[in-house]
């Protein structure tokens, strides 16, 4: 058996993503490969050859797969298809734009946004917004499949796996990349942060966000949002939390003015700790918190921010 690894990266770093995807590959067992498809990525392809149990890296080079558009990839990962038993790649943006295409051309079912490995054929999936949780098992011949990277140990370094070009493909005529708006932030990167600090339609307007955002800069923390404070036009659609934004599993989740839909739920409750802020005490967000506080975030939130700075912060 053999499992093929896409890497996630910018062609110049591996995302952390790749190493959980490597993790879940593991549990399917066999040997893993791992395909880096970018442009300038020699780096990255080098890194991916260090990561612990890697037989072999990929490397495909080409100016149709810098931003890995979905034909782009599909091309290059139907042409090596054929050796492996199941394909892998992490649940984010540029991998539920390109996988469901190679599941489509390979005729197969994919299984989506997994959160762990039962055996090689049996997998686990949220349903119902994370309210429940699925086994599924795939009769496919071959597996593709998109794992949640929050829900898997990274694997570290400690292999040195051969590096191997494979053919990259021409530009495709269905389709070009024509431009992107990057935020920009000297906080870290929602997605992989440690601490998060998330504000809610409590906050009232998008000014009021800089209350969290002095303790966001206190702890080193990212800033994150509610589905609700986002529709209100508080903050951008790159600060939301939950099932139709950003899944994040940090080492501490502050919800601000968060009351706890669902859908919200379903992006942080894997977080090491939650901590809760609320006036309202029946507020589903105080259910899954390890600790919460009743009070007015106005009141609380600075007061907190007062307390960090006589500690240090």
């Amino acid at each position: 058996m053999a499992v093929l690894v896409i890497a996630e990266h910018d062609n110049a770093t591996l995302n952390d993503a790749t190493r959980a995807v490597v993790t879940a590959a593991k549990g399917i067992g066999g040997d893993i490969h791992v395909l880096v498809a970018g442009k300038g990525a020699g780096a990255v392809a080098e890194a991916a050859a260090q990561l612990d149990g890697v037989a072999k890296v990929l490397h495909a080079e080409g100016d149709a797969l810098e931003k890995k558009l979905a034909e782009a990839m599909e091309t290059v990962v139907l042409s090596i298809a054929d050796s492996y038993d199941a394909i892998l790649a992490a649940a984010s943006t540029v991998g539920k734009n390109f996988m469901p295409r190679i599941a489509a051309k390979l005729d197969v079912m994919q299984i989506s946004d997994i959160t762990a490995v039962e055996s090689a054929d049996t997998f686990v999936r949220p349903i119902y917004a994370g309210n429940a949780m699925m086994t599924v098992k795939s009769n496919d011949a071959k597996k593709v499949i998109t794992v949640r990277p929050t829900t898997f140990e990274k694997v570290g370094d400690g292999g040195s796996a051969a590096v191997e070009s494979v053919d990259a493909p021409a530009p495709s005529a269905a389709s070009q990349f024509v431009s992107e708006e990057l935020s920009k932030s000297d906080r870290p990167e929602l997605g992989a942060a440690k601490i998060v600090i998330s504000g809610g339609r409590g906050m009232g307007n998008g000014e009021n966000f800089a209350i969290i955002e002095k303790v966001a800069d206190k702890l080193g923390a990212a800033v994150g949002a509610s589905r609700a404070a986002v529709d209100a036009g508080f903050v951008p659609n790159d600060y939301q939390v939950g099932q139709t934004g950003k899944v994040v599993a940090p080492e501490l989740y502050i919800a601000v003015g968060i009351s706890g839909a669902i859908q919200h739920l379903a992006g942080m409750k894997d977080s090491k700790v939650i901590v809760a802020i609320n006036k309202d005490e029946e507020a589903p967000i105080f259910s899954v918190a390890d600790y919460g506080l009743v009070a007015d975030l106005f009141t609380a939130v600075p007061e907190f921010e007062a307390e960090l700075g006589k500690v240090g912060y």
